[in-house]
């Protein structure tokens, strides 16, 4: 095997400690590799049968990250070794104390709490990439992140199963109205009823949303014996006997449950209101899991004292503490009191995801996404840029870089790019864009230090430029 890759000496006249104006270095012979798109957590032979070259943007001892809202250990681990600073908060931040936090971190990892604002992303100079350890991203600036060259990772997966087994234990809570006989009992109160409890067993879920766990949902309630109906905007193929329905009216007259599973977007606010409640069944329950903007909380609460709705569980709300305590009062939101004073209803503190397979899941999958764009600028998975890869380098390329070009998405850009490129032996080459912004990734062979600080002064003179790293 050839020798390991060896670091390339920089004098580059005022051009370090900055993320988007760094140079790289090697990294030592025990650091250990990110997943490659091969699948291996561990340096892997690559289809020439050598084994792959190890990158780092610059010092390990110099990448900052924040990692707020209790990011669970096995992501944490994964950072700490790649020899990255790593600061561990356990709660979210305010809005102003977090600008104060951001300034120099290269690196930030949250949960849904922390709002990532233009305003907060601004102050940012230094951040490359986000990681949210969580399913959605709406609490981040995915636009401007993008505009400036800082790529957002999530985990669309990761916590599926545990929110679908969270909406089955509400299904059944609801149906047999546990949580006010426990309540009583927990007062001294013994009150054994059948009036109004039921069992699931051959009633119809409705499921708005088929994604990752409104699938995982139906196939978990058809095993309990229920009928599963489902809508969703686009054609998707059921599992088991689940049946699409043409329209979320049909769904809602039809099912007994009905559970939402969508994401936050200006189509789904408010998306159950007034009127849907008048197209659900007499006496029907309704769960959600997915956003707290999608269910318009007034009108529950109206269709619970009318007994229209029988039912509810809520595990998200349009307001959030930013930690535990105290906190869910009309202060919070204006509603909240006549909420929590209605029978039959289940209210957890998002906690779909909650659990401790989840969140070692998420930690891995986000932890291993954000070592890869750091280390060699993959963007596979990334939710607001292109998704670029080239195979790994090869430990027999010592003098071989990665150029990473963020820009503008205008014409006339890549004949510039390759126009710079074009002195030098460019290995491989890729480029793809995502609306306003494209990325582009190159290995280029056979280049000293003198000659890859030209390449980046040149790349970053281009007015098309967003962000340029070079890795090697």
């Amino acid at each position: 095997m050839a020798s390991s890759a060896q670091n390339i000496p920089i004098k580059a006249n005022g051009l370090k400690g900055q993320v988007s104006n760094s140079f790289s270095a090697s990294p030592p012979p025990t650091f250990h590799s990110p997943m490659s798109s091969y699948g291996s957590t561990q340096a892997s032979r690559v289809t020439t049968g050598l084994f792959a070259k190890q990158l780092k943007p610059f010092a390990t001892e110099d990448i900052k990250i924040l990692l707020l809202e209790n990011i669970n250990q096995t992501g944490r681990d994964i950072l700490a070794t790649q020899g990255y600073q790593v600061d561990f908060l356990q709660s979210s931040l305010p809005e102003d104390e977090l600008i104060a936090r951001i300034r120099d971190v290269h690196v930030i990892g949250i949960r849904s709490k922390t709002k990532l604002t233009a305003r907060v992303l601004h102050a940012a100079k230094n951040l490359i990439v986000i990681g949210c350890f969580c399913i959605g991203t709406n609490q981040v600036d995915l636009q401007y992140a993008a505009q400036h060259g800082i790529a957002v990772f999530n985990s669309p997966f990761s916590n599926s199963r545990s929110v679908a087994e969270l909406i089955i234990g509400e299904i059944i809570s609801l149906a047999r109205q546990l949580g006010d006989r426990s309540n009583e009992l927990h007062n001294g109160r013994w009150n054994k009823v059948s009036t109004g409890c039921w069992e699931i067993r051959g009633k119809t879920l409705g499921i708005i949303g088929y994604g990752h766990i409104g699938s995982q949902l139906s196939v978990l309630a058809e095993a309990m014996g229920m009928s599963v109906v489902y809508f969703d905007t686009i054609n998707l193929m059921s599992l088991g006997t689940a049946r699409q329905v043409s329209s979320l009216e049909v769904l809602l007259r039809s099912s007994d449950f009905v559970t939402c599973h969508v994401p936050e977007l200006p189509e789904t606010r408010n998306m159950i209101g007034p009127e849907q409640f008048e197209q659900m069944k007499d006496g029907s329950f309704l769960l959600n899991a997915s956003r707290g903007s999608i269910v318009d909380i007034p009108a529950l609460i109206n269709a619970m004292r009318t007994e229209k709705i029988a039912g509810a569980a809520l595990d998200v709300y349009p307001s959030e503490p930013g930690g535990n305590g105290d906190h869910f009062t009309n202060n919070l939101n204006s509603w909240a009191e006549d909420l929590r004073a209605l029978k039959n209803i289940i209210l957890t503190p998002h906690i779909g995801g909650s659990t401790e397979e989840a969140q070692r899941a998420i930690g891995v999958e986000v932890s291993e996404a954000l070592v890869r764009y750091v280390n060699e600028g993959a963007t596979l998975g990334a939710v607001n840029m292109p998704e670029v890869n080239l195979r790994s380098l090869t430990m027999d390329e010592p003098n071989h870089v990665r150029v990473i070009y963020i820009h503008h998405n205008v014409p006339g850009v890549l004949r510039k790019v390759n126009e710079i490129l074009g002195d030098h032996n460019v290995d491989k080459q890729m480029t793809d864009n995502r609306g306003e912004v494209a990325y582009l990734m190159a290995d280029i062979s056979n280049v000293n230090s003198h000659e890859i600080k030209n390449l980046y002064e040149s790349l970053e003179n281009l007015t098309s430029r967003i962000v340029t790293r070079v890795l090697y």
